[in-house]
Parts: C-alpha cells; structure tokens; sequence
C-alpha cells in the first residue's frame, strides 16, 4: 500500500477541518463496524440469516429452495422483507431532512438504536437462553429495519464508497 492511500485513509478516518463531507466518513465508518456486528450475530445466533447483507440473503434462499440443510426460506425472505420496510422508512426520515445531512443522520441513526435496543431488550428477556421461532423472527425484523433504514440514509447521505451495508 502507498503512502499516499495510507493519507487517504487516515484523512477518511480523522478528515482535516472543512473536508467536503465534514465528519460523515468516519462514523459510516462506525456504522459499518456496526453493520458487520449486527451481521454475524444475526448469522450465528438466529440460524444462516443476515439482516443487513440482502445479497446474502438471496445466496441462502436459493441454498434453502435447494434443500440445502441448516438454511430457511422463511428466515432469509423475512429478512429481506424487514429490510425492505426499513429503507423504505429510512428513504422518507432521508426524503424529510435531505436538506441538513447531520440532522438526516441523527434522526436514521436514532431510529436505528431505538430499534437495536428493541432487539437486544426481546434477546435479553426472551424465555431461555435459546432463541426460540417467534423471538427468532421478532429479532430478524427488528435488526433487519434497523438495516434497512440505516442503508437508506447512507445512501441518501452519499459519501463515496461507504455505504455500510451490502445490497445488490
């Protein structure tokens, strides 16, 4: 790696003061890192889904309709249709403050913990330590509107190259 792609990424993390998207790249940046936690919990713990990576998603239902063992149908078009109301959501908080990116952000990103909180509240006081079916399905909606109305305000947002969430 260049030094100079070294600076650009050090500038994309601590942007000097007047950078044309001001702090915007590094908390995508966080909300990435955000995405990927989200994404593996939802992979690990709620059985070969994902919540943020629709791409995936769409690999495992074609995997599920195959019969492939370990993956649902039913989880995988319950992610994408959690996903899908989320942007939805997320492209009218985007539509109403499209003209103030930071009050754009704080409103998604508000939706967005108040939804993850939701989640982590539905998985801390669930009935066992065990997900069962309708605490497995209540959690994918949850993390997976989260998603979708944080992709929306990405994108809305449009800082190049940081999206953080996959979505084909």
């Amino acid at each position: 790696m260049s030094s100079e792609n070294l600076h650009q990424a050090w500038r994309t993390i601590v942007p000097e003061r007047g950078a044309r998207f001001g702090p915007l790249p590094p908390l995508m940046l966080l909300l990435t890192l955000v995405t990927g936690f989200v994404d593996a919990y939802s992979y690990l713990a709620l059985g070969h889904v994902f919540v943020a990576n629709m791409t995936g998603n769409v690999v495992f239902s074609g995997f599920a309709i195959a019969g492939a063992a370990g993956f649902s149908l039913l989880a995988s078009l319950a992610a994408l249709a959690a996903f899908a109301v989320g942007a939805l959501l997320g492209g009218r908080v985007s539509t109403a403050g499209r003209s103030h990116r930071g009050r754009l952000l704080s409103t998604a990103m508000a939706i967005e913990a108040a939804l993850m909180l939701a989640a982590y509240l539905v998985g801390q006081l669930g009935p066992s330590p065990e997900v069962n079916a309708a605490e497995r399905y209540t959690l994918i909606a949850l993390l997976g509107l989260g998603m979708g109305t944080q992709n929306a305000a990405a994108r809305a947002l449009a800082v190049p190259d940081l999206t953080t969430t996959v979505l084909t």
